[in-house]
C-alpha cells in the first residue's frame, strides 16, 4: 500500500497526540513536540507498512509534512 499525504499527516498526528486537522503541512513539526525518538518511530512504521526507505537525517533536516511528502515521493 502506497504512503499518502493523508497517511503521513495521520501518523504524525497520532505520534504527537494531536488532531490531524490541527497540523499544517508546512509547519515545523519540532514546534509540535516531534523529537528524534518519534521520527525514528515514524520511519520504522513507514518502512514496515509502506516499504519506505529513508533515513533519520533526511526527515530531521526538514521536519514538515509537505517536505516529507516530497522526499518520500508522495503526491501532494
Amino acid at each position: 500500500m502506497a504512503l499518502t499525504l493523508q497517511q503521513i499527516r495521520a501518523d504524525v498526528a497520532e505520534t504527537l497526540g494531536e488532531d490531524p486537522a490541527d497540523i499544517p503541512d508546512d509547519e515545523n513539526l519540532v514546534d509540535y513536540g516531534l523529537d528524534s525518538i518519534r521520527i525514528m518511530s515514524l520511519i520504522g512504521r513507514w518502512r514496515r507498512d509502506h516499504g519506505i526507505e529513508t533515513t533519520f537525517v533526511d526527515l530531521a533536516e526538514r521536519p514538515a509534512i509537505d517536505a516529507w511528502a516530497a522526499l518520500l515521493g508522495v503526491a501532494p
